[in-house]
């Protein structure tokens, strides 16, 4: 993207410098910099850093998590949720609940109002939406083939648009069976469903779902970064979309962990259950 930009001017200036300049060290100096910029897994762009809190959970008190705060989504929505989703989502504390510090959303194989799986996914729609800032929330990730956790935004629909025109930012999404990896995603009108843009962040000698990370963006006019852990893997602006840019109004959180899907596929012998999404906190941002 952008390091394309400057690695390209830079060869089109040697070309018009080629005869006062050596052939050899021409050559090194661009191969030099294809390395610089077009092997590197972080982007250069402007790294902003957001630090006026305007809403935290810290998931202190025990029981249902913070009814001032989340909704619930409850069943099993429209076709498995719009994906072929296999569980069905409840309020339970068996699902969810807040304990030790932290909000755990569980998914269990059981027989439950006609669904083979249970889990939870709460929602800040009508409680708490915003538009631009910092979003974050430090996880632990689940794992095992068919689980499908996820951290990530709606468009508020007052407008009475419908999805992808409200526009979602998936601020992590993980394929329990990749554990290694995460993907940061935009979905909106003309780059939605199997085709969003999207990039993935992968660990080096480490996994998702052996300890937490801190996963966010920070979202401004025309532009949001991806990160993980501090590491901004990914910048998406209106350049980088084939459709509208929607994302200049107010959108809500949801947090949730799926079991099948078109994203993951099922559930398989070998995947362990029940399978937890450990939250230590959700963090936003005002943007400056």
């Amino acid at each position: 993207m952008k390091q394309i930009h400057k690695l390209n001017a830079l060869k089109a200036y040697l070309t018009q410098k080629s005869d006062r300049i050596p052939l050899a060290l021409c050559v090194f100096l661009l191969t030099s910099l294809f390395m610089i910029f077009g092997c590197s897994n972080d982007e250069t762009q402007t790294v902003t850093n957001f630090t006026n809190l305007v809403m935290a959970d810290e998931f202190d008190t025990a029981g249902a998590p913070n009814s001032a705060i989340w909704n619930y989504n409850i069943g099993t929505g429209s076709n498995g949720w719009g994906n072929n989703e296999l569980q069905y989502y409840t309020d339970r504390p068996e699902n969810i609940i807040v304990e030790n510090g932290m909000l755990k959303i569980t998914a269990r194989q059981e027989s439950f109002m006609g669904s083979g799986y249970t889990s939870s996914r709460i929602l800040t729609q009508g409680k708490f939406e915003k538009k631009y800032g910092r979003f974050e929330a430090r996880i632990q990730l689940p794992w095992g083939q068919g689980i499908w956790p996820a951290f990530w935004l709606l468009g508020d629909t007052s407008n009475a648009a419908v999805w992808p025109e409200i526009g979602e930012i998936d601020i992590m999404e993980y394929r329990g069976q990749n554990p290694t990896e995460v993907l940061g995603t935009v979905h909106g009108p003309g780059y939605s469903g199997g085709e969003p843009i999207t990039k993935s962040y992968v660990l080096t000698n480490d996994r998702f779902d052996t300890g937490f990370h801190i996963f966010g963006i920070e979202w401004g006019p025309n532009y949001i970064n991806f990160y993980v852990d501090e590491v901004l893997y990914n910048q998406i602006t209106p350049e980088d979309v084939p459709g509208e840019w929607v994302f200049d109004h107010p959108f809500y959180i949801i947090m949730n962990v799926a079991v099948g899907g078109s994203f993951v596929g099922s559930p398989n012998a070998q995947t362990v259950f029940p399978q937890t999404m450990m939250v230590d906190y959700v963090r936003v941002y005002e943007y400056e």
